[in-house]
């Protein structure tokens, strides 16, 4: 219980930070004149480094420990809110973004080490309760913070909310370090044996003191652990859907959230309070439905039931923005639209998590979900700065409510039309999927034929001579690769298997056009985090005003 505990608060200050911003939107822009690109160029600052840090904190954790790794993630996170509070108390945006590039540091390395810690004290027992536990208190402290963060700046001021964030900060890193000081007693008490990489590698290390063999076992166990990034391109072509979807995801998610208090206030007539309060309910569907969303992933069987249940959520969000395109006068609130979102995102989020072992060989699992996260993030990067730039297009410093709604106009056409581009997405992954089960199925069939008749003929035969030379030409029934099954894909002329390359994903892709395919979408994935840089540096270049010139 008391490692559950510490594991759901390493996270409460960062969920809590993360979403102080948008219910302070107008509050900024009112009282140090921030206009709509330094907003989002604050949103972005955080995203920003979550574009690669989610392919290196698996890796970090495992070469460091958890126990480390959290440790610095914390620190970082608590150094990078103190930066924000001080921009804040100061009214510089450049050091409010500074802190914020900062803070982004320790986000993606903090949730590694979260969950690595719940899977390490609870993979025997309560595995799932614990993990949706851990997952529920993120989303909780980030409600709470959408919800609260307006109320604190109007009772106490507007530096209160970020007083409040840097405190939180400062209480998960209190509590790492408390978890620092009692693991090895946690470990001992719950009876743990599953031993981290770092852990292996020092065990292999102390007992090559006086045994070779353990060690140079453990040492190859370590090394199992590792992945080489130049595989990846060999996982076929539904892990690029699947990697591309990450993408529009991140598009219609993350952005709107930030950007919703602010947009229901202009569209709606509404006051800063209740808009604010209207945008915190898109949060509250992740701590009611995550627990569910679980117990019903366990429980069906189907074998694109997670699939069916995604394009159910892509469709909610989508009557969601539709709702929201429709001309104010027309429908007079924003409350249907609020309703739809948050269920469509209240449990979305699980569902890509959850698909990754059904798409990926279980070696690539935490591989996939650093590049799922990382990708999902630097299509959150991308439109979140061009969302500023586009609501800037018409007024950048003066409020002009016509040029207001003009550009929120578009910006929701934009977003709508994304989210239509999602679900065909999902649509096409569902059908990449079933061509593979389909593919897998036949293959299986026909394998396990031939094993039929081979065994009858080994029934009739093997009474000596040409017995012997069946046998011999066999060979051992093992697969020389304990990682290998023995019946998998093995070609045959009058099979589909040729037809499709990725049947057998335990095996990777045979198909060379595949894999060229695969080093193509590597490259473009590249490129994109690539620009998501480029946008936001030359962006906040250009965009981000000294206090001198915002006329403070």
């Amino acid at each position: 219980m008391l490692a559950l505990l510490c594991a759901c608060s390493l996270s409460v200050g960062s969920h809590y930070a993360s979403y102080t911003l948008g219910p302070l939107k107008s509050r900024l822009a009112r009282e140090i004149n921030t206009s709509n690109t330094e907003f989002s160029l604050l949103i972005s600052a955080f995203s920003l480094n979550s574009t690669w840090t989610p392919l290196v904190g698996g890796l970090m954790a495992s070469k460091l420990g958890t126990t480390l790794t959290s440790i610095i993630a914390t620190g970082v996170i608590f150094l990078g809110q103190v930066l924000l509070l001080i921009g804040d108390i100061k009214g510089d945006v450049r050091l409010m973004t500074f802190g914020l590039f900062v803070f982004g540091f320790g986000v993606s390395p903090l949730a590694v080490v979260q969950e690595s810690i719940i899977v390490r004290f609870f993979k025997s027992h309560g595995l799932g309760v614990s993990m949706a536990l851990g997952l529920v208190a993120g989303k909780l402290a980030s409600f709470i913070s959408a919800r609260t963060s307006l109320p604190l700046a109007e009772r106490f001021g507007r530096h209160a909310p970020f007083y409040a964030s840097t405190f939180l900060a400062a209480l998960s890193l209190f509590i790492n370090l408390v978890y620092m000081a009692s693991s090895k007693w946690l470990i001992r008490g719950s009876g743990t044996v599953l031993l981290e990489a770092s852990e292996i590698r020092s065990e292999a290390r102390r007992r090559s003191l006086y045994d070779l063999s353990e060690a140079e076992a453990l040492e190859k166990v370590a090394k199992k652990r590792h992945i080489r990034f130049k595989d990846i391109p060999k996982l076929g072509d539904i892990f690029w859907a699947y990697i591309g979807l990450n993408v529009l995801c991140g598009t219609i998610w993350a952005p709107f959230t930030h950007l919703a208090a602010n947009i229901f206030e202009k569209r709606y007539g509404l006051t800063e309070n209740a808009a604010s309060t209207q945008a915190s309910y898109l949060l509250v569907g992740s701590i009611l439905l995550y627990p569910v969303t679980g117990f019903m992933v366990d429980r069906m069987k189907h074998p694109q039931a997670v699939l069916r249940m995604f394009m159910l959520s892509s469709v909610l969000t989508l009557l969601g923005y539709a709702w929201l395109v429709l001309p104010p006068t027309w429908t007079g609130t924003s409350s249907p639209a609020v309703a739809a979102f948050a269920t469509g995102i209240g449990f979305s989020p699980l569902l890509l998590v959850v698909l990754v072992p059904q798409l990926v060989p279980f070696k690539f699992v935490s591989t996939t979900l650093g590049v799922h996260k990382s990708m999902e993030q630097t299509g959150a990067t991308i439109f979140q700065t061009i969302a500023g730039l586009v609501l800037d297009s018409t007024s950048p410093h003066q409020r002009d409510p016509k040029g207001d709604q003009y550009t929120d106009q578009l910006l929701l056409n934009v977003f709508f039309a994304f989210n239509v581009l999602q679900l065909l997405g999902i649509i096409g992954l569902s059908h990449l999927d079933h061509r593979r089960r389909q593919a897998a199925e036949i293959l299986e069939n026909a394998v396990g034929d031939e094993d039929a008749e081979r065994e009858s003929e080994e029934e009739s035969t093997f009474t000596g001579g040409e017995g012997d030379i069946l046998a011999s030409e066999l060979g051992p029934l093992s697969s020389p690769d304990p990682r290998k099954p023995l019946l998998c894909c093995r070609p045959r002329a009058d099979s589909r298997a040729s037809y499709f390359p990725s049947s057998c994903p335990s095996q990777g892709v045979r198909d060379h056009s595949e894999i060229r395919r695969g080093r193509i979408f590597a490259c473009l994935c590249a490129m994109l985090v690539g620009s998501a840089w480029v946008l936001f540096l030359s962006t906040a270049w250009l965009r981000l005003r000294s206090r001198e010139q915002r006329d403070l």
